[in-house]
Parts: structure tokens; C-alpha cells; sequence
């Protein structure tokens, strides 16, 4: 369950963490969980609502309702590689 922490840091540095944050589609709250968890080792929280990047948010649903599946894929790549 999120809890809220409160930091308290230099301005121009939660600014430069913010547009870096923007700039990886990803917000400063997912930003440092994801550094405290390599800190203590622990696997990242995986957040469905907030994608690893743009191009990832972009592909999302892409083949929602087609039958595509990995039999399909393996075939694809048999062909292309032989």
C-alpha cells in the first residue's frame, strides 16, 4: 500500500528531477521507488498505470482482440531466419 514520504531537497534538483522524470514518461514518486528498492536489493514494483516509456505506452493493447499468439511468432522467426 503507497505511503506518503516527504523529502526535503535543493529546488534546483527536484526540478532537474521532474524533467527528468518527465522525459521518461514516468513520475519522481515511480523515480525513487525504483532506487530505493536497488538500494535494499528488492525486486521494483511493477505499476500497470505507469509504463517504462512512450514507445512501450504507444504499443499497449496494439493486438487486443486479434489471434495472434507465440506459435505465430516462433513461425515468423523460423521464416525469417532460414
Amino acid at each position: 500500500m503507497p505511503t506518503k514520504l516527504t523529502l526535503r531537497l535543493d529546488e534546483t534538483l527536484i526540478a532537474a528531477a521532474k524533467a527528468y522524470a518527465h522525459s521518461q514518461g514516468r513520475s519522481v514518486s515511480v523515480l525513487v521507488a525504483d532506487y530505493f528498492a536497488q538500494l535494499t536489493h528488492q525486486p521494483t514494483p511493477v505499476d500497470a498505470a505507469t509504463p517504462t516509456s512512450k514507445i512501450t505506452a504507444s504499443l499497449r493493447g496494439a493486438l487486443a482482440g486479434s489471434d495472434v499468439d507465440e506459435s505465430d511468432y516462433k513461425r515468423h522467426l523460423q521464416a525469417k531466419y532460414q
